[in-house]
């Protein structure tokens, strides 16, 4: 018998009497579900935020920029414009959203260095 589990003696059940331990049974740990229901101000503080990653960003400004004339060029193909008219629009239209994402990208970028500076 080890710790009252198992049979005073082996004698007679028929087996060796060797006790095996529940590997799958998980027990919650205490500390978890403490430090989750009351964060102490330490661990806040120590948290930081990441700035995003600029080159992403502009990977995604890009993405943005590349759908948007995906769908212009269909509305200009359907309305029946040439190939050379659809090229020379996408162009005109590739510099005004080019420059519009920039000038946004240069707020974002004041309006972080504002925020961070406080």
């Amino acid at each position: 018998m080890y710790n009252g589990i198992g049979l005073q003696t082996s004698r007679g059940s028929g087996t060796t009497g060797h006790i095996q331990t529940n590997k799958f049974s998980v027990k919650p740990k205490p500390n978890r579900a403490a430090a989750a229901a009351d964060p102490s101000p330490s661990i806040i503080d120590h948290v930081t935020a990441r700035e995003p990653n600029k080159e992403i960003l502009e990977h995604d400004r890009q993405r943005q920029i590349e759908l948007k004339l995906l769908i212009l060029e269909e509305k200009l193909v359907d309305h029946g414009y040439s190939e050379s008219q659809v090229a020379e629009m996408l162009r005109d239209a590739r510099i005004k959203l080019e420059a519009a994402a920039s000038t946004a990208g240069e707020e974002e970028a004041s309006a972080a260095s504002v925020m961070a500076s406080k």
